[in-house]
């Protein structure tokens, strides 16, 4: 027996879900709504419902507007290709390209851009009332912003990572969403939750988009789980702000965000086993007096822009921010590796010294075991984005090891512990004020320098 709450969108009765899938999908919520009108029948009452959404090209004129709990939006596949690597090809070659747009269960926004999140969204999930809006789900399907219209790189407006345009926004509390599997591109702002608990953003591509995944308000017992991540160079990656309980986990971070992973007063969660890449400093802040976080087993990469189109784009930060920066207080940052591959041309400020980890403020954070590979590189450029990208990534000869500072603290930061992070002379820090175990220093058998207890080259 077919179940009554399973909806097709190329099914239902009312409206053309090609030409707009969101007056659609409000026809069908309208209709679940209608059915499912008391809240308790035989200890059930309001189940919810799926809406599914087959492979094909929807546009959407029309802001869904989803205010029922147990819903479930889904497609057949997230069909993410990059739009920015197709804007960068001369137009007469497009005619030679295999495809010029993202496919599977494709939904073109071409709502009106706008400033304000919440009228701009193509999703806006909000109700207000007891019990928070629950179970709502997105899964399989791609959200595409279609144009990038601001101000961009090589006065190309389709570089700027910028339209007034929003994948989903939820505006008010919730509990248990789960936003699975998707594709969001060439969006303003991919995914912003306000007031999220227990939620769920895993296994999703949201790259080419001006921000990613923004959890605001506040929240507690949520997961960023295994994405592939790409912001713009305005933009978070990952952005989180007063939440409890956050696991940020096994993502692989694409440079070009301003930063990796921003947390802005964020207690007692984790950023853990993930792949982080920058062309810029700042790739994991901590701010507002972020505290009790665990950083740990976390690979940095920090090189230099390879692809033409870019050339010249940063996030305004000097490389003496640190790649990890911490404004907080008992942060445990143990067992990363960071990698700062870098033209020694390219320092900024000019002959500066780059800084790693620093910590700005606060008191009592545990420093351990992290490594630093620092190189001198002869920086190459190409106009041929996958290529320029994976030859930088593969390269390791002809490289000289760039000076940096591995650890720099701050006057207003007291009381941290420093083991085996850097070596005596990379580390910057008061001692009567914070303790130092420096790394030993390696040397080879036969020269006439060794290392003292603090990893410092004596006689």
């Amino acid at each position: 027996m077919p179940s009554s709450n399973r909806y097709d969108v190329t099914e239902w009765p009312h409206g053309d879900p090609f030409e707009d899938i969101g007056e659609v999908i409000n026809s069908i919520i309208a209709d679940v709504k209608a059915r499912q009108a008391v809240s308790d029948v035989s200890d059930g009452g309001k189940p919810g419902a799926v809406i599914y959404i087959p492979p094909g090209d929807y546009r959407l004129r029309t802001q869904v507007l989803i205010d029922i709990s147990f819903l479930r939006i889904e497609g057949s596949g997230h069909g993410f290709t990059s739009s920015s690597i197709r804007f960068n090809v001369p137009e007469e070659e497009w005619s030679g390209l295999h495809e010029l747009w993202p496919g599977g269960s494709r939904i073109l926004v071409v709502t009106p851009a706008g400033d304000d999140q919440p009228t701009s969204a193509a999703f806006l999930v909000a109700r207000s009332g007891s019990p928070r809006i629950s179970s709502v789900e997105f899964s399989n399907f791609c959200i595409d912003g279609l144009h990038f219209t601001g101000e961009g790189a090589g006065n190309n407006p389709e570089n700027s990572y910028a339209n007034g345009k929003t994948g989903i926004y939820v505006a008010d509390a919730n509990d248990s969403f789960r936003i699975t599997g998707m594709g969001f591109v060439y969006l303003g702002h991919a995914l912003t939750i306000y007031n999220a608990d227990a939620l769920s953003v895993h296994d999703n591509f949201i790259a080419e988009c001006g921000s990613c995944i923004e959890l605001r308000g506040w929240g507690q017992a949520s997961k960023i789980t295994d994405n592939l991540i790409g912001a713009g160079p305005r933009g978070h990656s990952i952005y989180a702000e007063n939440h409890g309980g956050l696991l940020i986990t096994a993502n692989n971070v694409f440079p070009r965000g301003a930063s990796s992973v921003h947390l802005h007063g964020v207690t007692r969660s984790s950023v853990t086993n993930n792949r982080l890449h920058s062309f810029y400093p700042g790739m994991v802040v901590l701010t507002a007096n972020s505290s009790e976080n665990l950083v740990a087993s976390n690979h940095f990469l920090r090189d230099l822009e390879p692809w033409t189109p870019f050339l010249g784009v940063d996030n305004g930060l000097d490389d003496l921010f640190g790649l990890l920066s911490i404004s907080g207080s008992n942060n445990s940052v143990i067992a990363n590796h960071f990698s700062e591959i870098l033209d020694a041309q390219s320092v900024r400020p000019t002959g500066a010294t780059p800084v790693i980890i620093r910590l700005i403020a606060g008191r009592g954070n545990f420093l351990s075991s992290n490594y630093v590979v620092a190189m001198d590189v002869d920086a190459k450029s190409s106009d041929s984005a996958f290529e320029a990208q994976v030859d930088a990534l593969l390269a390791t000869d002809d490289s000289h090891r760039l000076t940096v500072t591995a650890v720099m603290v701050d006057a207003a930061a007291t009381r941290n512990t420093i083991l085996d992070s850097g070596r005596g002379d990379q580390v910057v820090v008061d001692e009567t004020m914070n303790a130092l175990r420096a790394t030993p220093s390696v040397w080879r058998a036969g020269d006439t320098m060794v290392a003292d207890t603090k990893g410092e080259a004596v006689r």
